[in-house]
């Protein structure tokens, strides 16, 4: 009897975790462009404005200044980042989440191939019903989340990246159900093949297995047959 293991060795939670990490750094980005760009040839003044501020509080606390010492850094930081380098990274962390995306769904895919076979895992099947559940609404909740932000808050320079990633994930993810589906065919057919292979092996050595037992008894048969007829002869002639 044929069995499988689900989950994946990867916990999908795990990964469930880096695609909320991806979505979160790539609003950040999003955030830190805008502020490159807000920010173009008025760091000094914001610089002057912050230790202006700072300068009114008569007996800062440590707390205080440390706050002061990363709003200055932040804005030296910011005035030193590259806008292109931040879409560059912001491409990356979309590329990070859809790689999560994709693990998890052939996951799924994995317990999709293999549902006709007997679960041996530890987790009992209502469980793993409901963590599928919950991925998948968290998962649509993220995918919600980072087409808000790319919509709405991408740089102006990737224009309408996101209506153009859709239409092409859309052919993408089209083509490869159809060629799942194909393969999932092919398993079923192969699975179905090999049934029919054993069983009729079983059959032929049922048939053989047979036909030696007679012809293993009539030999027998034959054989006491013709002793019982020369012991008779044999006897006979003592007499």
């Amino acid at each position: 009897m044929v069995t499988a293991h689900y989950l994946s060795d990867v916990d999908p939670f795990t990964l469930l975790a880096l695609a909320n990490g991806a979505v979160s750094a790539c609003k950040q980005g999003c955030k830190l462009y805008k502020d490159i760009k807000g920010a173009a040839g008025d760091v000094k003044e914001v610089l002057d404005d912050l230790k202006k501020q700072f300068s009114k509080i008569e007996h800062p606390t440590n707390e205080q200044k440390i706050q002061f010492n990363e709003e200055v850094q932040k804005v030296q930081y910011i005035a030193k980042a590259d806008p292109n380098d931040t879409i560059t990274q912001i491409g990356d962390h979309l590329g990070k989440f859809f790689d999560v995306l994709d693990q998890i769904e052939e996951i799924f895919w994995e317990e999709e191939k293999n549902a006709k076979q007997v679960y041996k895992g530890e987790l009992s099947v209502s469980r793993r019903a409901l963590q599928r559940v919950l991925i998948r609404s968290r998962l649509d909740q993220l995918q919600a989340e980072i087409r808000e932000e790319m919509v709405y808050n991408t740089p102006p320079e990737l224009g309408d990246l996101w209506t153009r990633f859709e239409k092409m994930r859309d052919k993408v993810v089209a083509e490869q159900k159809a060629a799942k589906a194909q393969e999932l065919r092919e398993i079923q057919k192969a699975q179905a093949k090999k049934r029919r292979m054993i069983r009729e092996f079983k059959e032929q050595v049922t048939y053989f297995g047979a036909v030696l037992f007679v012809t293993l008894w009539l030999l027998g048969l034959l054989i006491m047959i013709r002793t019982s007829q020369t012991y008779r002869g044999l006897s006979w002639y003592v007499y």
